[in-house]
């Protein structure tokens, strides 16, 4: 069975694990993770500025969402950005992906955010199926 809770500063090494298998565009660093980036999303999560979400199995981080909420004008309140969600490889397709969407989605609700949205490549299906519609195209320039 799969739990979906807040993720905490324990959960470093586990969802390390994951953001590696997980990313195309990007090589994770360790140091940067650890003393930059992670701590900062613990931080903001604990503040309501972000959703960091763990699904476990057995005890096990299996995985991960990341969800960054942002005050908009023309949405007239607060939106959820999803920016990261990944499952370890040999439990997709088996319903946790899902899981971490539906807590998030309550999340968003709890907090009156406006909408959520999530940019993908490769899972647009995945988030039809869970009531997500195409609203844009999803442009990035990036300064490296």
């Amino acid at each position: 069975m799969t739990t979906v809770r807040d993720a905490t500063a324990s959960d470093a090494d586990d969802i390390y694990r994951l953001l590696s298998g997980f990313v195309t565009s990007y090589r994770p660093d360790r140091e940067v993770f650890d003393d930059a980036t992670f701590p900062r999303i613990i931080e903001a999560a604990s503040d309501g500025s972000a959703e960091f979400l763990v699904a476990e199995q057995d005890s096990c981080v299996v995985g991960y969402l990341l969800a960054l909420r942002m005050p908009t004008l023309f949405a007239g309140g607060t939106i959820l950005a999803l920016l990261e969600l990944t499952v370890a490889e040999p439990l997709r397709g088996r319903g946790t992906g899902s899981a971490l969407i539906r807590a998030v989605q309550a999340k968003a609700q709890e907090a009156k955010d406006v909408e959520v949205t999530v940019p993908t490549r490769r899972a647009a299906g995945f988030y039809r199926a869970l009531g997500f519609h195409e609203t844009a195209v999803h442009l990035t320039w990036s300064t490296t």
